[in-house]
């Protein structure tokens, strides 16, 4: 059953929360990154991509990067940037985007149930990315970013949400992607009910932030390793918005490849042809898959409608989904892509930036072939992860996404 429990944050007051608050490290690179926090000294990319401060062309593993991150956010917290909380709270979180509304309650997690897989994965994660994340959180001392779980919804909790948020919130703004975020202070008389509440949920998901739940149970390791860590320090527990299953929604992520392998498009049309049937696609809606099993294909200017002629596999909830077919029956077999995971010649891109960036990306001529795809589903998610499985890398693109410096766990 999970563990959560209220924890100290630090978190922007209401009045700057606009301009501290920003996107995840792991959407931009250090060029957005640097566009985005211009003129901005307050922004926590300053935290989380703290190689903007620093000379152009700087190593991302540099030890001067990781200083610097530990020195802003020491900073941010000694000029009130940050305002640190003297007691533990639990949080409510709600993203509001394109009509729709989600809240996660937030909340510390137990890096044993991570261990133990009571909070279940859906992705593999690669080392050195691991490696970049733990040494930001044992450098800075503090989970900066939180993790994004899901569970399966219960009335109940819905309902406590439901009595927190009718109350004023502590932050509330919209950011410059027109998503609106708003924070609610959990009052003391509500926490017990929400950690009895989740201490009923038999197990959590990771929806998005692998790396960061990987580093937080490496940091405790690496704590371990230097001495006894006993079972009341921060570094037991990690910080994370957890959001009921029903609310969320999953965008597709799409797939670029740079060459034909040596074909014309021509030929190449002609070997997809053996393993789906192949329609030119000439509808307004030509780029977007109407349903799971289709996939729209980008070649020579044109969209094309692909639909596997083989039978998808029954009860395999990871050969079913439609990227596992487009990997096994296109992309390794025709293109040559055996592993998506380290192959340069493949390129990924969430479904946030919509399908005129495919088009402009084969248009360039840096790319010969893109792929856009159906989204997966968080039931399918939670049906691999429920397995012990992993799903094919880049198979979904959570949005919104969770805005950092929100909530800043020290320890």
């Amino acid at each position: 059953m999970a563990q959560i429990r209220p924890f100290p944050s630090s978190r922007p007051s209401p009045e700057r929360a606009r301009d501290i608050a920003s996107v995840p490290y792991d959407v931009v690179d250090t060029k957005e990154a640097l566009e985005l926090a211009a003129g901005n000294p307050a922004s926590f990319l300053h935290v989380c991509r703290p190689e903007i401060d620093l000379p152009e062309g700087i190593s991302l593993y540099s030890d001067a990067v990781y200083a610097k991150g530990r020195e802003n956010l020491d900073r941010f917290e000694a000029d009130g940037t940050l305002v640190p909380d003297p007691v533990p709270r639990l949080l409510v979180y709600r993203q509001t985007w394109r009509g729709a509304a989600q809240d996660g309650l937030v909340a510390a997690c137990a890096v044993d149930d991570y261990d133990s897989d009571v909070i279940k994965k859906h992705e593999k994660t690669r080392k050195d990315k691991e490696d970049d994340r733990t040494k930001h959180l044992l450098v800075q001392a503090a989970h900066a970013e939180p993790v994004f779980l899901t569970y399966r919804a219960t009335d109940a909790i819905d309902a406590r949400v439901a009595k927190v948020t009718a109350a004023p919130p502590e932050i509330d703004f919209e950011a410059v992607d027109a998503v609106r975020h708003t924070v609610w202070v959990v009052p003391k008389e509500d926490e017990t009910f929400f950690v009895e509440a989740f201490a009923s949920i038999p197990v959590l998901y990771v929806a998005d932030g692998h790396h960061r739940s990987a580093s937080a149970s490496r940091a405790r390791a690496a704590l371990r390793e230097k001495g006894p860590v006993g079972p009341e320090h921060p570094v037991q527990w990690f910080p994370a918005a957890i959001f009921p299953d029903r609310e969320l929604r999953i965008l597709p992520y799409n797939r670029l490849v740079k060459d034909l392998l040596g074909r014309t498009p021509d030929a190449f049309l002609a070997e997809v042809g053996k393993a789906f049937r192949v329609s030119e696609a000439t509808t307004a809606e030509a780029a977007q898959p109407a349903a799971k099993g289709e996939v729209r294909m980008f070649l020579s200017g044109r969209w094309y409608a692909l639909a596997p002629k083989e039978p998808v596999p029954a009860g395999d909830p990871i050969r079913s989904l439609d990227v596992s077919i487009l990997q096994e029956r296109l992309l390794a077999p025709i293109l040559g892509i055996q592993d998506p995971r380290t192959d340069k010649r493949i390129d990924f891109v969430g479904g946030i930036r919509g399908t005129d960036e495919l088009e402009k990306r084969v248009g360039s001529g840096a790319y010969a072939v893109a792929f856009s795809m159906y989204p997966t589903t968080v039931a399918e998610l939670m049906a691999i992860a429920d397995a012990g499985e992993t799903m094919p890398p880049k198979s979904t693109w959570f949005e919104p996404k969770l805005r950092s410096g929100l909530f800043v766990h020290r320890f």
